[in-house]
């Protein structure tokens, strides 16, 4: 599968006058509900990257599934969660306006943890779209710890091996029409190449930094240059202060090293081929509070 191109879709678009069930999807959430983990599963491709780490997912990223008589394009949307902070406020908006889009809601309850304030919030936003919602219950390979109710509008799912997933897909499949494609049938994703790699290299640094400072970084691509064999870049990883840098860095270089490695070894398996990385740590203070810098990243 091919990673979308738009300058290519405009020059051949000979593909969207076949007609299948077309529409938009958006998948919410509380933290580490498997959204992401379900989406990489289903495209057989790393669209969102995933760590235990709350809040991962930024912004809406769409992935795009096909098969003999559908095209359905996925919204992996942030987690809604209360807060005060200007940045997580935006990262909910994020989530919330991808309902207005959607044609249908997928609401992953997590069956291994406890019913938690977070489920009864999602709930009450949910209550005044007016859209159709399917329950979807996931890591059931795991020991619930909720009951799963036996309704038409709810299904449970494992994103490890997959089952249950055509189950899933064929209660979503009716609710969308008939349309002409929106998008050729080879491609899966709209993420441009700067956005991938930099979610690449904020994935690392989320694993390896933990709860230290994950929400106080962000990556930032400058420099991209491609041919047939070699990707060259250069990357900086933001934090907002001296203190977090040095985390970052830690001794002798060794972390950032380790996250440079990780980094260069996936974007190699990604896009198939040799990849230069020259990665950078640097100081923006305060960044989240930066509104110029905010829209860039969740734009």
């Amino acid at each position: 599968m091919k990673e979308l191109n738009l300058n290519e879709i405009l020059s051949n678009t000979s593909d969207l006058s076949i007609e299948k069930k077309v529409w938009y999807i958006a998948i919410i959430g509380r933290p580490n509900a498997w959204k992401s983990t379900f989406v990489n599963s289903l495209i057989w491709e790393k669209i969102s990257i995933t760590t235990k780490v709350p809040q991962t997912t930024r912004k809406r990223v769409l992935a795009i599934y096909n098969d003999t008589d559908s095209q359905i394009i996925f919204f992996d949307t942030p987690w809604i969660h209360k807060s005060e902070k200007k940045f997580n406020e935006k990262i909910n908006n994020v989530a919330i306006s991808s309902f207005k889009d959607a044609e249908l809601i997928l609401y992953f309850i997590d069956t291994s943890r406890e019913w938690w304030w977070e489920e009864k919030y999602i709930r009450e936003i949910i209550s005044m779209v007016n859209k159709p919602v399917i329950r979807v219950y996931t890591k059931t390979d795991l020991k619930a710890k909720i009951s799963i109710p036996e309704s038409e509008d709810c299904v449970k799912i494992s994103s490890i091996d997959k089952t249950w997933f055509e189950n899933l897909l064929e209660k979503s499949k009716k609710h969308l029409k008939k349309w002409p494609l929106f998008f050729p049938e080879e491609y899966y994703t709209k993420q441009d190449i700067y956005f991938r790699i930099s979610e690449i290299i904020r994935e690392k640094t989320f694993l390896h930094t933990k709860e230290e400072l994950p929400h106080s970084v962000y990556i930032w691509v400058d420099e991209i240059e491609e041919n047939d064999d070699l990707l060259k870049m250069v990357a900086y990883i933001y934090t907002e202060t001296d203190s977090q840098k040095y985390i970052v860095i830690w001794k002798w270089g060794k972390l950032i090293g380790q996250i440079w490695k990780e980094a260069r070894i996936e974007l190699e398996s990604i896009f198939e081929k040799k990849v230069f990385l020259a990665l950078r740590v640097k100081v923006k203070k305060n960044w989240r509070k930066d509104d110029k810098i905010v829209k860039q990243i969740l734009n």
